[in-house]
């Protein structure tokens, strides 16, 4: 893996806790060491954060939180002491025009002459004024990182150089150190659906009940997760599915018995970190198309995308998935490739350390 030979520093408005194995893999990348600097989330976002990192500094600040959606800021008054203390050689940061204390950060990046690279989920065409004012917030920095090639295409859109646009696939997990799990060559006795996430109200469960109980062939569909909404899916299933099992949560080495017994994982809804890691076990996936992460990671070879709110394709796409499976075992050695070869958080770092190394 190519180093980077100085001192980095990361702004990041809260931890995930599903992020920190990238961020210490990164670190590990970095001759002078590596700084992260977080909040918190609000109350109520459902994003469950991680205290420590192994390999690189932590440092956790103050989010301060202003207004709501669709008008929601963010201020960190830490984060331009937090620089200077660190010194860094580079700097990437969310590029994200509602972090208020970003500018600052990035102004005194440019009086010590030292490069800022923005990291984003891409930018959806817009014109006109808003056009102007979001190329301009793009302007500040030295080179983009996107999520998705799509990501990227917006960027390119709005008039950013593409030569200075890196596309770091969005990925939670190394990629697969075991074989690809062996799958007999027929359903036995029928096809087992899995879904893993939490339970509410986004992740679209509901449509789920409803899609297999309208199929002529049930499928077992397994359940794997908690959250707000379980007591409403568990009565809702008791009426329309009674044969779908609702396991509870269940984390890291307990998830694999779940993942060796399924066909099939389907993400009715958006969001959905649980997609990677049912591909890196040789499964096929439905997912929900969303803001773009989806399109480089679901691809006709190992699944299918769908329109996030049609149901009738939710119900034919099952229909399809579960007819053949000798179809299903090829898509899902598919899946394990892409994550273990394209799609995975090695990957992930080496365009980091590249988008960095190009700023030289």
């Amino acid at each position: 893996m190519n180093r980077f030979p100085g001192k980095l520093a990361v702004q990041q408005r809260v931890l995930p806790e599903y992020r920190a194995p990238f961020f210490d893999l990164l670190a590990s990348a970095c001759d002078g060491g590596m700084s992260l600097f977080t909040g918190l989330p609000r109350p109520g976002e459902g994003i469950t954060t991680a205290d420590e990192l192994k390999v690189a500094q932590y440092e956790l600040g103050e989010n301060l939180h202003l207004f709501g959606d669709p008008f929601y800021l963010c201020y960190q008054p830490d984060l331009l002491d937090w620089l200077k203390r660190w010194g860094p050689d580079a700097l990437i940061v969310e590029a994200n025009p509602r972090y208020l204390s970003t500018p600052a950060a990035i102004r005194w990046m440019r009086q010590q002459n030292k490069p800022v690279i923005g990291w984003g989920l891409g930018s959806p065409p817009v014109g006109g004024i808003r056009k102007r004012l979001r190329l301009a917030f793009l302007h500040q920095f030295d080179a983009l990182i996107a999520y998705s090639q799509r990501g990227a295409d917006e960027y390119a859109a709005l008039g950013f150089p593409r030569e200075k646009i890196f596309v770091a696939h969005n990925a939670v997990s190394a990629a697969p150190s075991l074989p690809l799990p062996p799958r007999p060559s027929t359903f036995d006795p029928c096809p087992t659906v899995l879904f893993i996430g939490r339970l509410q109200v986004r992740k679209r469960v509901d449509r789920l009940l409803h899609a297999c109980a309208r199929l002529e062939a049930k499928p077992r569909l397994v359940i794997v997760g908690d959250g707000p909404e379980r007591e409403l899916l568990q009565s809702l299933a008791k009426e329309i599915y009674p044969a779908a099992e609702f396991i509870g949560a269940r984390h890291g080495e307990k998830l694999k018995p779940y993942f060796a017994a399924a066909d099939l994982f389907v993400l009715p809804g958006t969001g959905g970190l649980a997609v990677q890691e049912a591909m890196s076990h040789g499964l096929p996936v439905i997912v929900a198309q969303g803001d773009g992460t989806q399109d480089d990671l679901v691809r006709e070879e190992n699944g299918w995308q769908i329109a996030p709110d049609d149901f009738s394709a939710l119900v034919s796409t099952l229909k399809e998935a579960l007819s053949d499976a000798t179809r299903l075992r090829r898509m899902g050695a598919e899946s394990y490739r892409i994550v273990k070869e394209e799609i995975n958080i090695d990957r992930m770092v080496e365009t980091f350390v590249a988008a960095l190394n190009s700023l030289k």
